[in-house]
């Protein structure tokens, strides 16, 4: 889950930058920008949608290592770390793609993510609680999910699908401000209003939150696809295996409210909070396994 958040979390931001030099743009210079009818306003929205989106994938590892604290092993420093890449390295070579760069993360969770830009250049990192709290043929398994991401191309997918919907999340945004501003203030000079600013930005973030209901459904689609391929790579009882030690540690206290976002899967399945799960529920990836 952690690479989906990092990834949405930056895209949001560089939309929100890139909406403020906008606005300051056109207020300020008085410069239109995506003028000139419907089509100039759908280049413009592509341009800055998939903009955004690209960024955020081209600077996924480089936040992760940054937010996550992930230490990458350049040399192995004790024979956990030894074993640690060589299962990385043979799993790899098993999943067609170039060996990643592998990191640990203190955390008590238990808890893996797999990010980067490219298949044969991404990061697998673990948690220390993961380490501790798994045997080796679990921790097998973790890894092989994670590298099914990789090998399936998970992050580029994302990016092409975030890439369309900000299109249209900032198209649909520039329009509601436009009749906002136009219609409802009756704005009739010729550079933009505050109205138009203030309207666009509520109808992003709005409009975002729909956006955010696809793509937390799409990675829920991806997560059991790598279930799969965790399953493949490692055997299907150590997969499921792990996905058994990931359930019973959430089986007590709940994690906290600021871990919970970072989580491999929080267990929210009720209400509207189910729209928003990147994860399905760890029941149903056991028996979609044991179904398999």
């Amino acid at each position: 889950m952690k690479r989906i958040v990092l990834f949405l979390l930056t895209n949001i931001a560089v939309l929100a930058l890139l909406s403020v030099v906008v606005f300051i743009v056109e207020r300020v210079f008085g410069i239109r920008i995506g003028g000139g009818g419907y089509g100039a306003l759908l280049v413009f929205s592509a341009i800055f949608g998939f903009g955004g989106a690209l960024i955020s994938l081209a600077m996924s590892k480089w936040i992760a290592k940054r937010t996550m604290g992930v230490r990458v092993i350049d040399q192995p420093a004790n024979a956990a770390e030894q074993w640690l890449l060589a299962t990385v390295a043979r799993l790899a070579e098993s999943a067609h793609v170039r060996m990643p760069e592998v990191g640990v993360f203190e955390s008590p969770e238990m808890n893996a993510f797999a990010t980067g830009a490219r298949r044969d250049a991404a990061l697998v990192a673990v948690s220390t609680g993961l380490l501790r709290g798994m045997t080796p043929s679990q921790i097998e398994a973790v890894l092989g999910h994670e590298l099914s991401h990789v090998a399936n191309g998970d992050m580029v997918t994302l990016t092409l699908l975030q890439g369309v919907l900000n299109t249209f999340v900032i198209f649909l945004a520039r329009l509601i401000g436009n009749v906002v501003d136009r219609a409802v203030l009756r704005n009739e000079r010729d550079e933009p209003g505050i109205g138009l600013f203030v309207t666009t930005m509520i109808a992003q973030i709005v409009l975002g939150v729909f956006a955010s209901m696809i793509v937390a459904w799409f990675s829920r689609r991806r997560e059991f696809r790598a279930d799969r391929g965790g399953a493949q790579l490692a055997g299907r009882s150590n997969m499921i295996g792990a996905l058994e030690a990931l359930q019973h540690s959430q089986g007590g206290v709940p994690m906290p409210e600021s871990m919970q976002a970072f989580g491999i899967n929080t267990e929210r399945s009720g209400g509207l909070m189910h729209l928003f799960m990147t994860h399905p529920p760890l029941a149903q990836r056991i028996a979609a396994l044991r179904a398999a």
